[in-house]
């Protein structure tokens, strides 16, 4: 679970708490200054924060058991795809203290080709919307590629594709993006297209 990190030093020292390590503010608040906040549903982007914090040394926090995240400088948010948005990112982005935050990273984890640019396109729209306009331009975006299994889906999300692949399913193929192509070729099946490699480039990316 997050930890509180607010706690009263004289401004610009160093310090280190249970929390972790970091710099006194102006007004005295200890600023941190990473963590990884994630939403999964079903497990696969929790698959990827677990792997990406043991790679940078971090903490990784679901987003519904989060604490304050107003200290932090950096926050990294991984979140699963779902009806047109992106998990627990429009609660998590109400803890997020704009005037701290210098870096806001948004990951997202979805069954499309993350390299297809109308794809991309398509999710930053999505997901832009779901972020104040003072942290958006603090906001760079990342794609990673996830996985579904029908069988484990609650009743809730099986009838939402269903009525989704019905849909599509009728579109030209001239007509159809690169999500509407994954859902059609991955429907009623088991697919799993996590690769914990494109994690690297990440990192290099996060410095």
């Amino acid at each position: 679970m997050s930890r509180r990190i607010l706690m009263k030093f004289s401004a610009g020292k160093s310090v280190t708490s249970d929390a972790g390590s970091g710099i006194m503010g102006a007004g005295g608040e200890m600023l941190m200054d990473t963590i990884i906040i994630y939403g999964s549903c079903y497990g696969t982007t929790k698959i990827y924060a677990e792997a990406l914090a043991g790679r940078m040394g971090l903490e990784s926090v679901p987003y519904d058991r989060m604490g304050d995240l107003g200290g932090y400088q950096k926050i990294i948010y991984l979140g699963g795809l779902y009806a047109g948005g992106v998990k627990g990112l429009a609660k998590t982005v109400k803890k997020i203290n704009a005037a701290v935050c210098e870096r806001f990273v948004v990951v997202t984890v979805g069954l499309a080709d993350p390299e297809d640019e109308k794809n991309v396109r398509n999710i930053r729209t999505s997901a832009g919307k779901q972020i104040p306009e003072a942290l958006r331009e603090k906001t760079v975006f990342y794609h990673l590629r996830g996985g579904i299994d029908y069988t484990k889906l609650n009743f809730m999300h099986r009838t939402m594709m269903k009525l989704l692949y019905d849909q599509v399913k009728k579109k030209p193929l001239e007509d159809q993006d690169a999500e509407t192509r994954a859902m059609i070729e991955t429907y009623g099946k088991k697919v799993d297209f996590v690769d914990l490699g494109r994690l690297d480039e990440l990192v290099k990316a996060l410095g």
